[in-house]
């Protein structure tokens, strides 16, 4: 039985950018989770990170089959839609990351763009995540810095791949596994105004207590809350998916 819960906030500022959305499609038996994090310096994100929001729930209404191919797909055409709503609309600056997790029938997989990201635990243990399109994962990926500094290095916020931005290339990046669920399993999809405040030890931890996913957020937000407060805290946003 596959759960979830989500929160979104905009933290300490005066508007939310972040979009967060889930998706089914009966037909497929395809669940879709996204989350989008507009990058609120250039101005409109949040008509940004809805934007791919929808597209993706369209993409997902609108499948008949579940290929290897349809999370390019979804990657793919919000990222054409959005140019082509920059164009119309003449928000020329409107960016946004994406992370999108597709579960069909008993296999998940995932991709993203930016500094939102994916972790995969299984029993409360911490399997993997993604990988920033960022200044200081590339940093860390170079030897210069050391994982812990990301959180809170000068440059943290300063992307290296977007949404809404010009490719010449796909700069989004899917996981290339198709991972089998196991029950324990959790997807923990989150904007980095949350994974800033909050580390792996800590969700973890949170996970290991079996609890709601709901609950399991809140407890998570709590630790955000406590340990941003004050900071001029930015939007922050999570869904959490849940094997039973």
């Amino acid at each position: 039985m596959i759960q979830h819960a989500s929160i979104t906030s905009p933290g300490e500022r005066p508007r939310n950018e972040d979009a967060v959305s889930a998706f089914q499609n009966i037909r497929t038996s395809t669940y879709a989770y996204v989350l989008a994090d507009g990058l609120g310096g250039h101005g409109n994100g949040d008509i940004a990170s809805n934007f791919v929001a929808d597209c993706v729930g369209a993409a997902i209404e609108n499948m008949d089959s579940s290929g290897e191919t349809f999370i390019d797909q979804c990657f793919d055409t919000a990222q054409n839609l959005l140019m082509e709503e920059k164009d119309r609309s003449g928000y020329t600056s409107i960016k946004t990351t994406m992370v999108l997790l597709l579960i069909t029938g008993n296999e998940a997989t995932w991709g993203h763009i930016g500094d939102s990201r994916l972790y995969h635990f299984r029993n409360g243990k911490l399997l993997d995540r993604t990988l920033d399109h960022s200044v200081p994962q590339m940093l860390v990926l170079t030897g210069q810095i050391k994982e812990k500094d990301i959180r809170h290095h000068p440059a943290r916020s300063t992307l290296l791949r977007a949404m809404g931005a010009e490719w010449d290339n796909p700069e989004y990046e899917i996981d290339a596994r198709h991972v089998r669920l196991e029950k324990g399993d959790s997807f923990l999809l989150c904007s980095d105004g949350f994974w800033e405040w909050i580390d792996e030890k800590k969700m973890q931890k949170i996970l290991k207590k079996d609890i709601s996913p709901y609950d399991t957020l809140r407890t998570m937000e709590a630790e955000v809350k406590h340990k941003g407060r004050g900071k001029n805290m930015d939007n922050y946003s999570a869904i959490l998916v849940t094997v039973k």
